[in-house]
């Protein structure tokens, strides 16, 4: 055990951190590999790949992104905010990379070199735009609101090129958030909501991808994407064979024939396997880590941390909504991971990035060292 009266960075990080958060962090990863180890063999074995592939190759990577979590949690918020916009500026460089040279993977040019960017745009973008917007509302001779304005636009236009509307509109959800946050005033929402259904409404017109999906998820086999409607339909029917109970740790059928069960399908094995009580507890994990951030914000005096705070932790809680959303028919489907619990290397080592982050801005700090950071801001 640490001792308090250590001064170490070791012994300053473990009596400064929310240990209640880091808990949960570890009970998700966790379950993540109990998960894949369930979801991922019959994936493998029917692309030629060995049984455990997926499983080994989640394990390889938790290394990796253990590593990057807690290395970043150790940064104050001056550094973070440097890591942050040196992330930022190699992820879009990376996207761009991809959609020059990249291979076109079921419509899109996404990856580049087997790594996915936008995945490490996110948490990111989110640091950053927090960055602004409590410059912003901290000093007047600083147009922080401005800067979050130019940074979304400059943000989502390559996404969209790629195209990849469910990062698209995660980005933009989160970026609203934290406007809201700053006491956007009443006027930007009718304009601000007038530009997301004039970009819904081209992306409807222009993308075929995207209409299918939407005409399916109303109208099922007429929108013409039958490989959607066929694994949201799988991932019902896997829910009500696992019933409350469940059938049991590798005893699901429907993974056989689920294609993504490893990844955007597989809270629809965990459903089958372990049955709607463990699905519910899973949901409250996940709940604990959002609210536990949203706590963290409000109670947090430091502008721009409180800002990171909440932008991470609803960045976190909204992607694992939306996948556990299309799991259960309840909107189109959008191919996004269930966060630490779906198979991918670039999301995982991303969502490590991200834990960090949301580790680093709820350390407890005193407040010296606040209005240091706040001197320090612009650096």
């Amino acid at each position: 055990m640490v001792s308090r009266a250590e001064r170490s960075p070791v012994a300053d990080w473990w009596w400064t951190v929310d240990r209640w958060l880091l808990a949960a962090v570890g009970a998700l990863i966790v379950c993540g590999l109990v998960l894949i180890m369930a979801g991922s063999p019959p994936v493998a074995e029917r692309i030629g790949l060995p049984t455990f592939h997926f499983v080994n190759r989640q394990v390889e990577l938790l290394g990796p992104t253990l590593i990057m979590m807690i290395g970043v949690s150790f940064l104050p918020p001056r550094h973070l905010r440097r890591f942050a916009l040196a992330l930022y500026i190699l992820a879009m460089a990376g996207i761009f990379a991809a959609l020059l040279f990249g291979h076109e993977v079921k419509g899109a040019k996404r990856w580049i070199f087997g790594i996915q960017p936008s995945e490490f745009l996110k948490p990111a973008f989110t640091i950053l735009a927090a960055w602004a917007i409590s410059e912003g509302a901290r000093r007047r001779d600083v147009p922080g609101n401005v800067l979050a304005l130019l940074l979304l636009p400059a943000t989502i236009a390559p996404l969209v090129l790629q195209p990849d509307f469910g990062q698209t509109m995660l980005v933009c959800l989160v970026w609203g958030a934290l406007f809201v946050m700053a006491g956007m005033h009443w006027m930007w929402f009718p304009a601000l909501g007038g530009v997301a259904i004039t970009g819904a409404g081209l992306a409807y017109k222009f993308a075929p991808h995207v209409r299918a999906r939407i005409q399916n998820f109303f109208n099922p086999g007429e929108g013409g994407g039958q490989a959607d409607t066929f694994q949201v339909e799988t991932a019902h029917d896997a829910f009500v064979s696992g019933g409350w109970f469940g059938k049991g740790p590798g005893e699901g059928t429907f993974k056989q024939i689920l294609p993504d069960s490893h990844t955007d399908f597989i809270f629809a094995v965990t459903g089958e396997e372990f049955g709607l009580i463990f699905c519910m507890a899973l949901v409250a994990l996940f709940g604990f880590i959002v609210l536990r951030g949203l706590m963290k914000a409000a109670a947090n005096d430091d502008p721009f941390c409180r800002f990171a705070t909440a932008g991470l932790t609803l960045l976190f809680g909204i992607q694992a909504s939306i996948n556990m959303a299309v799991n259960l028919h309840l909107m189109p489907a959008k191919g996004m991971t269930l966060p630490f619990i779906s198979y991918g290397g670039s999301s995982l080592v991303s969502l490590g990035i991200g834990m960090g982050f949301l580790i680093a801005v709820t350390r407890k700090r005193p407040r010296s060292e606040i209005l240091f950071n706040h001197e320090g801001q612009a650096a």
